[in-house]
């Protein structure tokens, strides 16, 4: 039995609401809610594949990037072998611009919902450390920073400590 690796990336996207930490959530083809991710393109990084996976699912252009949150791994069952998947994750900032699902992509639907929440919406369990991961990142923005609103400024900051 043959195996291939297919590596993809995308995004934790996040914007202040009304005061309150949001992340972007997508519901996937199979009816599932999860993050906006897609495979890398020949030649590209997966900074690169990020930000234009997540605009190309997403139709968000004013995306800036952030740190790398991590890396999920999968494998499944498909004709001719095993196919496992590496995704990497990164923090995204998204001040301005209305999400809106790419259906020829397969998604449905994308929807804010509070960061505190966004693993209780998301349906991937591999997914839920990354998202854990973004939190932390931004619980140690709002400690260190006056968020006050914006977040852009501070998405840079690695939060080491």
């Amino acid at each position: 039995m043959q195996s291939r690796v297919n590596r993809t990336a995308g995004g934790v996207v996040v914007r202040m609401i009304e005061g309150v930490i949001h992340c972007l959530v997508i519901r996937d083809r199979y009816g599932q809610w999860g993050l906006p991710k897609g495979h890398l393109e020949h030649g590209e990084n997966s900074k690169q594949a990020a930000l234009r996976e997540v605009n190309e699912e997403t139709g968000l252009s004013d995306l800036e990037l952030g740190l790398q949150l991590g890396v999920t791994d999968w494998s499944f069952r498909a004709k001719g072998g095993v196919v496992h998947k590496s995704g990497t994750f990164y923090l995204m900032y998204s001040e301005e611009g209305d999400p809106m699902p790419e259906f020829k992509e397969g998604i449905t639907e994308c929807v804010w919902v509070p960061a505190h929440e966004a693993c209780s919406k998301i349906n991937y369990q591999n997914l839920h450390q990354i998202v854990q991961e973004a939190q932390r990142v931004l619980t140690g923005i709002g400690r260190r920073f006056k968020i006050d609103g914006q977040l852009k400024p501070t998405l840079e900051t690695d939060d080491s400590s």
